[in-house]
């Protein structure tokens, strides 16, 4: 059976923008305890008594969970609805972030909450991408997606200010308390919406589900290079010499250029009628030189390539998700779950493998590496256009 085409604008609400800001705020609020946790590490490793390498691994058992309940999150939210799904994300994020700050009193405490937290990340992830297919118009829904994917880097900033408003004043714990009640907070944002009784899949679809599958794996590649620049730009410019307050300037650089980029892809993608995993690939290639300039000596290759790797090179997930909706309208929750695997996959994957080869071999090395996973990223994005278009290719056949 080919993909259904896009759903036409009449069957979406008529306040998209309502539908844009829950997207956001049930993303924010599922993923705060990770990025949390991130902001709050030095506070919390003299309580917890953890190490950078023990960070490390709250981050990836984190998006590992996060990964392996992608697809059971999808089947939840095309049974239940978005709205019933994010509610429950939102509580699971809560709760971990109020128990983080009562009971977690030793490092195997905190991981294991973190775990758990691993779960809402999935399940706000995808019931945000399903209200957005359903409740948006079709030709609204590329800056919708780029917005949502813009509050990740958005939720660094929030972690960011966490530190000299809760951690070096009243403690790190009220800033999980801080966090559970804003949390709490985003639920009556979250529009009623009745229990779907029919359940959809992507598996009507045939041959349409391995694409997804070569685009997970794009975005496992993809996200594990992109995502060394957040955990380790800062560790790499001080290791090259620059003083630690202008290390921290070129990560907020590239967060803002990363916001920026995510949410003007989308706002392109909406004035295109296809080829978005193509300008993915584009995307990633460019992005695989900023990479790459980062291995390189002096400030101008640090700040360019900053720039091209945030902007450029972790600028696409909002595209993936719009253009996998727009692919299975049908489904848009089960079909994002599959290329949400991959993206969280990479987010646990990186920082296991390039932070130890950054250790034993450098900094310069392990960019090199990433950029080399990006490069391959690109192409695994390119064989899942053909892919694509030859799948499309008999249904023009058989319309001649």
């Amino acid at each position: 059976m080919p993909d259904a085409a896009p759903l036409p604008d009449s069957t979406a609400t008529t306040r998209p923008v309502r539908a844009s800001a829950v997207a956001v705020v049930v993303t924010i609020a599922c993923v705060l305890p990770v990025f949390l946790v991130g902001g709050l590490a030095v506070q919390m490793r003299e309580d917890l008594h953890f190490s950078p390498a023990g960070l490390g691994l709250v981050v990836a058992v984190y998006f590992g969970v996060g990964a392996l309940a992608s697809v059971p999150s999808g089947a939840l939210v095309e049974r239940w609805g978005g709205a019933v799904v994010a509610r429950a994300g939102i509580l699971v994020s809560a709760s971990c972030l109020l128990a983080v700050a009562v009971l977690a009193r030793s490092y195997p405490v905190l991981l294991a909450l973190l775990a758990v937290s691993g779960t809402a990340n999935a399940l706000g992830q995808l019931s945000s991408n399903v209200l957005l297919a359903r409740h948006v118009p079709a030709r609204r829904q590329g800056l919708s997606f780029g917005i949502k994917q813009a509050a990740i880097p958005v939720s660094t900033l929030l972690a960011g200010a966490a530190v000299p408003t809760f951690a070096l004043t009243v403690g790190w714990r009220w800033a999980f308390v801080a966090a559970a009640g804003a949390a709490l907070a985003t639920l009556p944002a979250v529009p009623a919406q009745p229990a779907q009784p029919a359940r959809r899949s992507v598996r009507g679809a045939g041959r349409g589900t391995f694409p997804l599958v070569v685009v997970g794996i794009a975005a496992t590649l993809a996200a594990g290079a992109a995502g060394a620049l957040g955990t380790f730009v800062v560790d790499a410019a001080v290791d090259r010499g620059l003083e630690p307050a202008l290390a921290g300037l070129t990560l907020t650089l590239g967060s803002a250029a990363c916001i920026t980029a995510r949410v003007g892809l989308g706002w392109l993608a909406d004035r295109r009628s296809g080829g978005h995993v193509t300008i993915i690939a584009g995307n990633l290639v460019v992005g695989a030189i900023g990479l790459a300039l980062l291995a390189m000596a002096g400030s101008a290759p640090l700040v360019i390539g900053v720039l091209l790797g945030f902007a450029l090179g972790w600028s696409w997930p909002g595209l993936m998700n719009f253009a996998v909706v727009q692919l299975h309208p049908q489904a848009p929750g089960a079909a994002t779950s599959i290329t949400q695997t991959g993206v969280y996959a990479g987010g646990a994957l990186g920082p296991l493998t390039l932070g130890p080869l950054a250790a034993a071999a450098g900094y310069p090395t392990m960019w090199l590496t990433a950029a080399a996973a990006m490069l391959a990223a690109a192409a695994l994005m390119l064989t899942a256009t053909r892919l694509l278009s030859a799948q499309r290719h008999p249904v023009a056949t058989r319309s001649a």
